[in-house]
């Protein structure tokens, strides 16, 4: 292909990052705090010791990252409750707004087309003085 880059070229994580991003509309802290007042489904995808260390959003679902998929599907076995509709709306959340994007990038590959992460992650929302539970 002459003059740019076939889409099926390696990249970066940089490129993947704003290929993935450029598909949705990524919501900030505030955004967040009312799509959960909302019915919104926040999943926090973070690390454990991340989670010891630093707190969890009250309210928000604590699902691991390598499980995330089989947890949210609506149509898998192994789903949670609240996984009842690709219409679901979801804001996974991460540390810092990293892997979230990748997270919500494979949840859309799914159906759930309403999917989509926090900006800045969990760093983010306790930046922006919004509920910790420690």
């Amino acid at each position: 292909m002459s003059g740019g880059r076939d889409r099926r070229d390696p990249v970066g994580i940089d490129e993947l990052l704003d290929r993935v991003r450029g598909g949705y509309e990524r919501i900030g802290p505030e955004e967040a705090a009312v799509a959960a007042a909302g019915g919104a489904l926040l999943v926090d995808i973070r690390y454990a010791s991340l989670r010891e260390k630093d707190g969890l959003i009250p309210g928000a679902l604590v699902v691991e990252r390598n499980e995330l998929e089989w947890r949210l599907d609506p149509q898998g076995s192994h789903r949670v409750p609240q996984a009842v509709s690709h219409d679901l709306r979801v804001v996974v959340i991460c540390n810092e707004g990293y892997a979230s994007s990748l997270a919500v990038a494979s949840l859309r590959q799914l159906g759930l087309h309403r999917a989509t992460d926090l900006t800045g992650g969990f760093q983010a929302w306790r930046a922006a003085g919004l509920p910790v539970a420690l």
